[in-house]
């Protein structure tokens, strides 16, 4: 595998989260990059515009690998320095997660508590949660005012504002040269790299539209909702306990709200079903009764790309050719690991960090 020298000409095939990531500290590094999308700027055909952003380790300890979750960790930290290197401002916030439930549900908090503490015996830097109280939880979330009577809160966690960064990486990529070619699908068969007239690299972070060569990818599908709610007020992104359908609020600015709940295993990206918006909107209402009025923006559907174990994998197809992929429902959260894992090859040939968070590295041109 070849080891990057400045400056190259690296073509990326994807303007999603992980492509418009890869562009910028590659373009700051002096490369010549270009970006092929198959969509237009607004990201419309990539699971990063739909995702509501969260950055949450502790929580998603509870479905997903230790290792997920130290790249979760890793990105709390990263996000800060890879914002600020950013031409406009992202919403950032990092004041943790809450998740209640109602007293029906006990047993499943129960069992859900239960898991994050072994996880934190896993992992133990991770931060300890508190158990609250009715009056701890007024203090934590006035929002909530005597509307559950327990819930626990995981501090440290954070999100951002999905739309403000991936408009504000276009605009910086723009600024540094980054040559975008919208509207124009491509495979990687369509390069040759190290060719004449051809890029010396050529690195797909085409997510899901890479399955013609990554087989294996699959669709799983997410249904969220955006609603502009003045008279919502909640600090933090904010989890509901339920058997069948837990819901999760991300607040944004401005009281603009993602709301989601569904992991469906379908590649169907058509529009929501009905019964999922009602159930959907039926549970928000049962957090905050501001809700209510609130006006919906949006219902949107996206497939997010996934591999058989759920995890995120990077392969080379041959010396000059890298595949990025896999990154599931927790892109926000581990992008950035996935960035400096994908750096770190490129610049050395090897990675470190890959190991240090169960990454799988493969080589199908010695498979």
């Amino acid at each position: 595998m070849i080891a990057l020298t400045a400056p190259s000409h690296i073509a990326i095939l994807g303007a999603g989260l992980m492509g418009r990531l890869l562009a910028l500290e590659l373009a700051r590094e002096g490369h010549r990059v270009e970006v092929f999308e198959a969509k237009g700027p607004e990201a419309d055909g990539a699971a990063a515009r739909v995702a509501a952003a969260m950055l949450a380790p502790l929580a998603e300890s509870a479905i997903t690998e230790p290792g997920v979750v130290r790249m979760g960790q890793y990105g709390l930290n990263r996000w800060p320095q890879l914002i600020a290197q950013l031409d406009d401002h992202v919403y950032f916030q990092q004041n943790g997660t809450l998740v209640v439930w109602h007293r029906q549900d006990a047993a499943d908090a129960n069992r859900l508590c239960g898991l994050f503490e072994k996880n934190r015996r896993i992992n133990p830097s991770l931060p300890a949660l508190e158990t609250l109280t009715s009056d701890r939880l007024n203090e934590v979330e006035p929002a909530l005012q005597g509307r559950f009577n327990q819930g626990v809160y995981l501090p440290g966690e954070g999100q951002l504002d999905n739309r403000q960064l991936l408009a504000t990486l276009e605009k910086t990529l723009t600024r540094l040269g980054v040559t975008f070619h919208w509207h124009t699908p491509r495979e990687t068969t369509d390069f040759t790299p190290g060719t004449a007239h051809q890029p010396d690299l050529v690195i797909d972070c085409r997510g899901l539209g890479a399955r013609t060569e990554w087989q294996d990818l699959r669709g799983i599908r997410g249904e969220v909702v955006r609603v502009h709610a003045p008279e919502v007020t909640l600090q933090r992104p904010t989890r509901l306990v339920h058997p069948r359908y837990p819901l999760y609020i991300a607040p944004k600015e401005d009281h603009i709200f993602v709301i989601g709940a569904t992991e469906i295993e379908s590649d169907d990206m058509g529009p929501a079903s009905l019964r999922s918006v009602m159930e959907l909107l039926s549970a928000l209402y049962t957090v905050h009764s501001g809700f209510a009025e609130a006006r919906i923006l949006e219902i949107a559907t996206q497939c997010r790309p996934t591999l058989p174990d759920n995890l995120p994998a990077v392969r080379w197809l041959d010396e000059r050719i890298l595949q990025v992929n896999g990154l599931y429902r927790h892109g926000y959260m581990i992008s950035p690991a996935m960035l400096d894992i994908t750096l770190q090859i490129l610049r050395t040939g090897s990675t470190e960090l890959a190991a240090s968070f169960d990454v799988a590295v493969h080589d199908t041109a010695d498979a």
